[in-house]
């Protein structure tokens, strides 16, 4: 038989060969035998030198054919035993119900912490964040805090070293680098103090500094203190900071400010009162309680729920505002306090054990 007429039934051997192969392991080996360097196909070719002027053609023609057809068949076959072998070794029932993979929720605090940031947002107000790690100057000293204030003492502050701060900062920056916000640390050169930051109106001297009124911010974020932790004190909580700076503001654009989001916050029904207290940035200074109906159901008629007043002179004259021209006010509460409220939580310590069983349930 010559060269040209054994390549047509060679081909369909090989066909049939490929077709039969098992498994994938099994068809690499049929490959192997037909199309390889040692193959039936190669050792073809290598014949085709014995072949005269005017065979050559079409043999080269009709070995490159089969081997074409040959490549075709190979990979069709191996899709159909890749498939066959990602396929379940026993018998699946597809009528039987999915099993779907678990959605995490939002932490309590983080969905009470969203519910106040779109109250704020729907009368105007931005959003504004700073460092956790402060200094002195930020944190008291331009916020009318006298040196001799019991808040400034280590019994109530965390105060670091400068070796403490850095390593801090390090944590504190890359957190911010995954979440996209600016640094967390003021400059390690220009500060011989640095401290936990006890309260968030460190960022509103920030704000103030860096722009000219009018302002409308808040400021949400973790804050430090030396507390014991027990069911309403832990030395970490969350607060939320607010800030209005115009002119010809007043006490009325302040409690109508708070009505608003408190009503946002914890229904239709909550009646708000200011009651004189005292607060080195804010003068006068006003303690907040509140009312409603979950109120009257624990037993009592008003509870404290946050600190305001309109800003002191000082402050304003400390970052550079005129005080004779530009009148504000701030507030702050607790964000785990209004969360305790709104779902009934007794200990605040359940927001930090992160047991699946409590979060769960929202």
């Amino acid at each position: 038989m010559s060269l040209l007429n054994e390549i047509e039934p060679l081909k369909q051997t090989a066909l049939a060969e490929l077709q039969a192969a098992p498994d994938v392991a099994a068809l690499e080996q049929t490959k192997g035998a037909w199309l390889g360097p040692h193959g039936k196909f190669t050792a073809l070719m290598k014949q085709l030198g014995t072949l005269s002027k005017e065979e050559k053609p079409a043999a080269g023609k009709l070995i490159n054919a089969a081997k074409i057809e040959l490549e075709a068949a190979l990979t069709s076959r191996r899709e159909e035993l890749e498939l066959k072998a990602a396929l379940p070794k026993e018998p699946t029932d597809f009528t039987l119900p999915g099993r779907r993979r678990a959605l995490g929720k939002l932490h309590p605090l983080t969905q009470v912490t969203d519910d106040i940031v779109r109250a704020f947002r729907k009368i105007g107000f931005a959003v504004a964040d700073g460092p956790e790690i402060e200094d002195e100057y930020h944190c008291f000293d331009a916020l009318n805090t006298p040196a001799d204030h019991p808040a400034r003492d280590s019994q109530d502050t965390f105060y670091l070293s400068i070796g403490q701060a850095s390593r801090l900062s390090q944590k504190l920056n890359t957190e911010a680098n995954e979440d996209n916000k600016e640094s967390l640390l003021p400059s390690l050169s220009s500060v011989k103090q640095f401290l936990l930051r006890t309260h968030t109106s460190s960022v509103q001297i920030r704000v103030m500094k860096s722009q000219p009124p009018p302002v409308r911010i808040i400021v949400p974020g973790r804050v430090y203190r030396r507390d014991n932790a027990d069911a309403t004190h832990n030395p970490t909580f969350h607060q939320i900071e607010g800030l209005y700076v115009d002119k010809n503001v007043t006490v009325g654009d302040l409690k109508g400010t708070v009505e608003f989001v408190f009503r946002e916050l914890m229904g239709s029904d909550v009646k708000i009162r200011f009651r004189p207290h005292y607060f080195s940035y804010t003068e006068p200074s006003y303690e907040i309680d509140f009312t409603n109906a979950l109120v009257k159901k624990m037993g009592k008629d008003w509870l404290e729920i946050a600190g305001c007043g309109m800003v002191h002179p000082q402050v304003f004259e400390n970052v550079g505002y005129d005080p004779e021209v530009w009148t504000g006010w701030a507030f702050g509460f607790g964000i785990e306090r209004i969360a305790m409220l709104r779902y009934g939580i007794n200990d605040i310590r359940l927001f930090y054990e992160n047991d699946v069983r409590f979060l769960k349930q929202f």
